[in-house]
């Protein structure tokens, strides 16, 4: 099987293919990650996948993003193909509550020569929010992966941290089709998510088919 075929991707299996052959080649270290997280973590699913890797690293390129906020660490993939693209000044904060997954994270982070980069803060995401609110932070861009249900409580949260010119990316967002007939709590919270944004007068956005779907929002107001 390969590797585009162990994605979460709501397209055809040939042209899933075809799109993960013409993204940027994901690199020694990220192979060895994949294949870690494959193999020890449970729920490898979680992993950010090699195209969209390629997506976030370009956004934070043309964006010129210099601070990242990314909640969802799991194994670090997501914040590897980000901070490889910051500055040498340039700084990721990185929130997760799994002591597990972000230890292998913590690892990868410092074997990539960049990891002096990534901070990681172990606790609820919110709790972590209000701290770098509290402490004055803002962010060029935001990584939203954690738990669907707080989807809607995170966008309340960071929107204010970003200037505006920033951009907010939820992961995701089309939650393997089942927002076309939500039934469970996350599929309804990925709804209200995505209704959410799409109703925000302080931003604009667009709704990407990348993997299980990519929120990409670009603060126009405060």
């Amino acid at each position: 099987m390969s590797a585009a075929r162990n994605e979460i991707t709501l397209l055809h299996p040939a042209i899933a293919d075809y799109v993960h052959e013409h993204a940027t080649p994901e690199g020694e270290l990220f192979e060895r990650l994949r294949d870690e997280t494959q193999s020890t973590l449970a729920m490898p699913q979680m992993q950010v996948g090699r195209v969209e890797g390629a997506l976030l690293r370009l956004l934070v390129s043309i964006a010129g993003a210099a601070r990242i906020l990314e909640i969802g660490t799991y194994s670090g993939y997501s914040g590897l193909a980000m901070a490889s693209a910051l500055p040498s000044d340039g700084q990721l904060i990185t929130c997760d509550v799994d002591p597990v997954a972000t230890a292998v994270a913590r690892r990868f982070f410092d074997q990539s020569g960049y990891g002096d980069r990534i901070t990681i803060r172990l606790a609820p995401a919110l709790d972590t929010i209000a701290e770098l609110a509290a402490e004055g932070q803002r962010f060029d861009l935001v990584f939203i992966d954690a738990d669907k249900e707080n989807y809607c409580a995170y966008w309340d949260a960071v929107l204010p941290l970003v200037p505006v010119g920033g951009l907010i990316i939820g992961d995701n967002t089309l939650w393997s089709g089942k927002v076309v007939d939500p039934q469970a709590a996350s599929d309804q919270a990925i709804v209200a998510f995505n209704r959410k944004v799409a109703d925000d007068p302080r931003v604009e956005q667009v709704l990407l088919s990348v993997r299980d779907g990519v929120m990409l929002a670009r603060k126009v107001r405060d």
